[in-house]
Order: C-alpha cells, then sequence, then structure tokens
C-alpha cells in the first residue's frame, strides 16, 4: 500500500477506487468467461489431414 498522506479524503477515495477496480476486474473474467462458454458451444474437434487424402477447395473467392 502507499504511504498515507495527510489528507483523509484522498485516502477514502484511493481506498474506493481499489474497490471499484477490483469489481471490475471480477465482472471483466465473469464476462470473459460466459463469452468463452458461448462461443465454445457449436465449436467441435478440428479435422485432421493426412499426406494423401483428398479434400475440395472453393476457387469462388479468388481473384484471377
Amino acid at each position: 500500500m502507499r504511504k498515507e498522506g495527510r489528507f483523509e479524503g484522498a485516502e477514502k477515495f484511493a481506498k474506493r477506487m481499489e474497490e471499484v477496480q477490483g469489481e471490475a476486474k471480477a465482472a471483466l473474467a465473469k464476462a470473459q468467461k460466459e463469452m468463452r462458454r458461448y462461443a465454445d458451444r457449436k465449436r467441435g474437434e478440428a479435422v485432421e489431414y493426412k499426406v494423401g487424402d483428398l479434400v475440395l477447395l472453393s476457387t469462388r473467392d479468388l481473384k484471377w
């Protein structure tokens, strides 16, 4: 913690800002966890291709 100052109001303000920062970090962590859970719902395992596997590629968006 910082060195105590002469102004009681400044100390209260600093303490309140630390509390608000802690609350904000907790809220951001919770939101991140919820967003990750939502994004992972429809995510599946990646397909692993081997040398020699035949695959189809779309050329629809390629510029010639």
